[in-house]
């Protein structure tokens, strides 16, 4: 539980209809093998102690007798493991039978929960054997335990890791729309448990991922979904026993259908309770909730999850093609709905043949298409100096010539050599100022240009850049319209390959090239061969670990240690660990130190849920001290 990581499991044994001892020694195997790979919250499917499908037998004593019995077997025999156990079961009280859902924990049942929405339709009778869980709450005698709390309107929760959290809903609850987990949920609750029975149709699969994974959006919480399978009657039904266990809208784990197997997931509960917190629309309400507590000892969780090493990228390829063209879109969107409104029809790009100036041109483009507006009104200016390479240099010619927009080449080595003299500047001191005094009359052009030809000029800087402070201060910090102000570098290159592999040649060459090209500012002289001599990855560090780091502590808050906990096994093989303590430390300090460059934006479309402006999403005094979040990540 280390970090918040809870480890659930699904799992859905094979059963015998009626046979009550042969179903409890099952789920007593299954929770020891869960328990092997330290499982803190394991769940079993609807009525699994009997089977769903015992239909008027479940009116019959001597199968409610077994039952009981057969509970009683499971808390017995698990009093050893370390695991919240949940498993369905017929329980009669007083003049009515439900079916429920008995919360087991070293040997004592925490908590019965009774249905509350049952199914009278199309393949389901269950009224005629169990009545409603609704409005009940009250203390039973079962399986040789006392006083136990008998209602759907209790979260279990554990004493010493405060974030982990649960509650039970069962099968038909999920599918109504007033789900008891709405109320549980905003109750505090962060992990929903479903024991269910649901029959497989053609077509249903789908949906009931599709309803378990926007239930875990909806209510921003974990949730472990648990099926029959088989050994449940086919006279009327088939079961496939699709677990899945999800995170807000994410799935983590799914089984293979009409495969018995165990499935797990690692919720990440502290994530989630950053997730509430951080919505004001998320209200929390603890009336009628009944809380039952328990003691699980802390321990490291042995993560099953994988974490990708870009966290901004989706995986899969055509997930990936569909995200690079609608980021494309709402980039082109922001730009042509900018131009629109001022009734501009200009724009002014400094273009370096790197690759933000490349994908800031590809938006320009888009957006005026999308206007209809001719391409040479795309003032496209390379500007060398100093450290202008032939490639860079070349690269950019042939980009605004293959997407057909005006171009520029002004060379500012004499201007910036005057300002050297005019400043008292020893131009073979290669310092900051040296590098500065080039990016920021590379502005002064574009800015003046810009009046010349009535034209907006286009930012071209990345989150990336920005998280790290990376920009010129009123140099490339400065624009009129920032396209890239909250693409990181890591998506900056896949958007650009996107582009190139649907794209003619001999663009498409040009933008393979310039993907295949250092990324550098090009402020200091090539070296003895012509080639690039300024790394910016070996100066700040690896990009793909900074946006790794950007991720996870701005979009959930995350602790340094916690950041550096899952980067290690995200970058398992690739980087040391202290490489990666290394760079997160450099992140830390300039992410803190460089927020005076991010309170001065220019204006630029929000594309994902990670953005630094100052209007909207971030708002961080320029002199908050970065010395608390170096301290904790010191006492890992």
């Amino acid at each position: 539980m280390k970090y918040g990581f809870i480890k659930t499991a699904a799992a859905t044994p094979k059963i015998r209809v009626t046979d009550c001892k042969y179903n409890a020694k099952a789920i007593v195997e299954q929770a020891e093998t869960a328990s092997k790979f330290s499982t803190a919250l394991i769940v079993f499917p609807e009525l699994c102690i009997t089977g769903y499908t015992c239909s008027d037998l479940f009116l019959q004593s001597t199968l409610l007798k077994s039952a009981e019995e057969a509970v009683e077997y499971v808390c017995k025999n698990t009093a050893g493991l370390d695991e919240i156990i949940v498993i369905g079961a017929p329980i009669a009280c007083n003049s009515s039978l439900y079916n429920c859902a008995a919360v087991i924990y070293k040997g004592k049942i925490l908590g019965i929960v009774p249905k509350i929405n049952i199914p009278n339709y199309s393949e389901f009778y269950e009224v005629r054997h169990f009545a409603s869980g609704n409005n009940i709450c009250k203390k039973i005698n079962y399986a040789g335990q006392n006083d136990i709390l008998f209602t759907s309107n209790q979260i279990f929760r554990c004493k010493n890791i405060t974030e982990f959290t649960f509650a039970v809903e069962i099968c038909e609850d999920l599918w109504v729309p007033n789900s008891p987990s709405l109320k549980l949920a905003l109750g505090g609750a962060a992990i929903i448990c479903n024991l269910s029975s649901s029959d497989d149709l053609i077509g249903k699969a789908e949906y009931r991922r599709d309803l378990v994974k926007m239930q875990s959006g909806k209510l921003c919480c974990g949730y472990v979904y648990c099926d029959s399978g088989f050994g449940e009657s086919t006279t009327d039904m088939v079961f496939s026993g699709q677990n899945i266990i999800c995170e807000n809208a994410t799935i983590l784990s799914e089984s293979e259908r009409f495969k018995q197997e165990i499935i797990y997931g690692d919720i990440d509960v502290s994530k989630l309770w950053s997730e509430r917190r951080r919505s004001n629309t998320y209200i929390g309400n603890e009336e009628d909730i009944n809380f039952v507590d328990f003691d699980m000892e802390k321990r490291t969780t042995n993560l099953f999850r994988k974490f990708s090493e870009s966290p901004f990228v989706p995986g899969e390829k055509d997930d990936l093609d569909s995200r690079c063209q609608e980021i494309l879109t709402i980039q082109a969107t922001g730009l042509a709905t900018r131009l629109a409104h001022t009734k501009i029809n200009n724009v002014v790009l400094g273009l370096s043949g790197g690759l933000d100036s490349t994908l800031a041109l590809i938006v320009c483009v888009h957006a005026f298409d999308m206007l209809g507006l001719d391409r040479k009104n795309i003032h496209t200016v390379t500007m060398p100096c100093f450290g202008t390479t032939v490639r860079t240099k070349s690269n950019a010619e042939k980009l605004s010539e293959a997407y057909g927009t005006s171009f520029y080449d002004i060379d500012i080595t004499k201007a910036v050599r005057q300002h050297f003299s005019d400043i008292g500047h020893d131009e073979s001191l290669t310092n900051i100022t040296y590098e500065n005094s080039q990016a920021r009359e590379r502005t002064q052009i574009l800015m003046d240009l810009s009046n010349k030809f009535n034209g907006l000029v286009i930012g071209t800087g990345d989150l990336s850049e920005l998280a790290l402070g990376w920009a010129t201060y009123n140099g490339d910090h400065m624009s009129m319209y920032a396209v890239n102000v909250s693409i990181p570098k890591t998506l900056v290159r896949y958007i650009t390959a996107y582009e190139a592999q649907k794209s003619p040649e001999p663009l498409r060459s040009v933008l393979n090239d310039i993907l295949n090209t250092p990324v550098s500012p090009e402020l200091l002289p090539p070296d003895d061969d012509g080639k690039i001599s300024q790394k910016t990855e070996e100066l700040v560090g690896p990009y793909e670990l900074h946006d790794f780091f950007l991720y996870y502590l701005v979009r959930f808050g995350f602790s340094p240690s916690k950041i550096y906990y899952i980067a290690v096994k995200a970058f398992d093989g690739k980087y040391t660990k202290e490489t990666i303590k290394k760079w997160l430390v450099t992140f830390l300090r300039r992410f803190f130190t460089q927020q005076f460059k991010r309170s001065c934006l220019p204006d630029g479309p929000k594309v994902g849920s990670v953005t630094l402006s100052p209007r909207s999403d971030w708002r961080m005094p320029s002199d908050a001290t970065v010395q608390m979040w170096l301290d904790e990540l010191e006492k890992q």
